[in-house]
């Protein structure tokens, strides 16, 4: 998140910092805290889609 965004629930930013840096582990791609505009948009984007994907089986389980 760039420091201009305002989050709907700004407690949240740590929480969602944390899941965004275990996203990037996960695929393989080094993230470090603060600017990260050296990545390439297919390691941004294999975060992200991370991210997407453990949202939507975090959701799916928890309907069960």
């Amino acid at each position: 998140m760039s420091r201009n965004s305002k989050s709907v629930v700004p407690e949240a930013r740590e929480a969602l910092n944390k899941f965004k840096m275990e996203a990037a582990n996960e695929v393989g791609v080094n993230l470090k805290q603060g600017y990260n505009g050296d990545l390439t948009s297919k390691q941004a984007g294999s975060v992200g889609g991370q991210m997407v994907k453990k949202m939507i089986k975090s959701y799916e389980e928890s309907m069960k």
